[in-house]
């Protein structure tokens, strides 16, 4: 099974910054696709896809509301995705998780929107408020 420990979260103030890390293991990265997705407050079960990397070709994808703000990035070396998160808005807040497309799901491993996963982390929460 993928496990991934996900990092890095606390409380800012709008216009901040954060640097969330996703520490893998069960595999090397770049074998699939990995992403970060976040679960707002009060939506139980609904996990948004914020931003992914393709294992196929590196593409990256970013929703809409943090294009420009958001940048993904990997460490190979630390089997670690990173999630750079600027000026940090309160709708940003969130529980943060990351994911990948395990060949053991059934699942098709989506990054817009809402989507499902077999399973999630403890995630790592953002919390932006002044």
């Amino acid at each position: 099974q993928l496990q991934f420990v996900e990092s890095g979260g606390g409380l800012v103030q709008p216009g901040g910054s954060l640097r969330l890390s996703c520490a893998a293991s069960g595999f090397t990265l770049g074998t699939y696709s990995i992403g970060w997705f976040r679960q707002a407050p009060g939506m139980e079960h609904e996990h948004e896809g914020v931003s992914c990397i393709s294992s196929s070709d590196g593409s990256i994808y970013y929703t809409d509301s943090v294009k420009g703000r958001f940048t993904i990035s990997r460490d190979y070396a630390k089997n670690t995705v990173y999630l750079q998160i600027n000026s940090l808005k309160p709708e940003d807040t969130a529980i943060y998780y990351c994911a990948a497309d395990d060949p053991l799901s059934t699942l098709p491993f989506v990054c817009s929107g809402y989507v499902i996963r077999d399973y999630w982390g403890q995630g790592t929460q953002v919390t932006v408020s002044s």
